[in-house]
């Protein structure tokens, strides 16, 4: 008898609640956020500095929308003019050697000497759910409520590396609106560090002393890259380890050749939760801008960036439309098949797909 009465009560129907919205306001409100403001708007609120307008136009750079894309497109043809006039800074370093904290630090030591600061920080996609976390906003919670501050993560989506696909763009949008310092800070997994590289004045290696075998690191292909090296965490019991840690990295950067820049990479010992050496990094960066836009290589290494961003641009837009091509993806399965069956090789099958795409276009 229980047991029924039990069952009664879960199959009884539960009392039907009233709409919170109606559905004529939902299809209002629909409307209302799928009208964007007209790029004239855009790129006015973006000269002025309004976060708002360009936090949206970076989310249009972002989209995969083609209406979308082509608003950007001219958004950015428009802001073009007003950019290209900041430092750029790329910090990179593995996962936990505390880059977020780093950056905090570094961002106010910049906002206190009265820079504007962006913050670029690319978060790394699942590769299984496509999903990204984007919480650097709250481990940087000090620069977040800096009025001369600006922080936008991004997911890394299928760029290499972690690099968002769209970040030279949005450092564009960036400068536009008036930032005179932008850091782009990368996921860190070991392949992001060349295009990182190939869109930033000043590119910075974080590391930590006693985290294994500091010549291990010293071999890595990323060291020829840097321009500094900062040990961060230099706190507490740690601090015999990084001093140890930056003189087996200063006799390794004496071995390799000179930059084109002229200029010697320094290693520096910080930390950024005691907010010790932060002023020392920062001064070593004037020092490198000063040398670098003395000897000219500043301008050198725009242009050459610019022409490496022309070509990455074709390569990414002939991959795309490849692949977005529905006779190819026919074509394509069908060698999949004869790849699976032995019947062909994957050069073989190559050839046969590119010299048809050139066939028909």
């Amino acid at each position: 008898m229980v047991k029924n009465k039990i069952s009664k009560i879960f199959h009884k129907k539960g009392i039907s609640q009233p709409e919170t919205t109606s559905k004529s306001s939902a299809k209002k409100i629909q409307s209302k956020r799928s009208k964007l403001p007209s790029t004239k708007k855009f790129v006015a609120g973006i000269l002025e500095g309004n976060i708002t307008f360009l936090s949206r136009a970076i989310t249009l750079i972002e989209s995969t929308n083609l209406k979308h894309q082509e608003k950007a497109n001219t958004i950015l043809e428009q802001c073009l003019p007003y950019a290209n006039n900041s430092v750029r800074i790329g910090i990179t370093g593995v996962p936990g050697v505390g880059k977020s904290t780093f950056i905090e630090a570094f961002g106010k030591q910049l906002t206190g000497e009265g820079k504007k600061v962006a913050v670029l920080a690319i978060d790394p996609t699942s590769s299984v759910h496509k999903g990204s976390i984007l919480g650097d906003k709250t481990r940087m919670e000090g620069l977040v409520s800096d009025k001369n501050a600006f922080i936008r993560p991004s997911p890394s989506g299928t760029s290499l590396g972690g690099v968002a696909q769209k970040t030279r763009e949005s450092i564009i949008l960036c400068e536009a609106a008036g930032f005179d310092t932008i850091i782009i800070e990368t996921v860190g997994v070991g392949q992001s560090e060349t295009m990182v590289h190939s869109m930033v004045d000043f590119f910075l290696l974080l590391k930590i002393a006693g985290a294994g075998d500091e010549l291990q690191g010293i071999k890595r292909g990323i060291i020829e890259m840097a321009d500094a090296i900062v040990i961060n965490k230099s706190d507490g019991d740690n601090i015999k380890n990084t001093k140890i840690a930056k003189v087996e990295f200063n006799r390794a950067l004496h071995l390799y050749p000179i930059k084109d820049s002229g200029w010697q990479p320094k290693v520096v010992t910080a930390s950024a939760l005691e907010n010790t050496g932060i002023k020392a990094v920062y001064d070593m960066i004037e020092e490198y801008i000063l040398l670098v836009k003395k000897n000219k290589f500043f301008t050198h290494n725009r242009n050459n960036q610019n022409t490496y961003w022309l070509t990455s641009t074709i390569q990414q837009h002939l991959y795309d439309s490849f692949f977005k091509n529905k006779n190819m993806s026919t074509i394509l399965q069908k060698e999949i098949k004869f790849l699976k069956k032995g019947q062909t090789t994957p050069f073989t099958s190559a050839k046969k797909l590119l010299k048809s795409y050139n066939d028909k276009t």
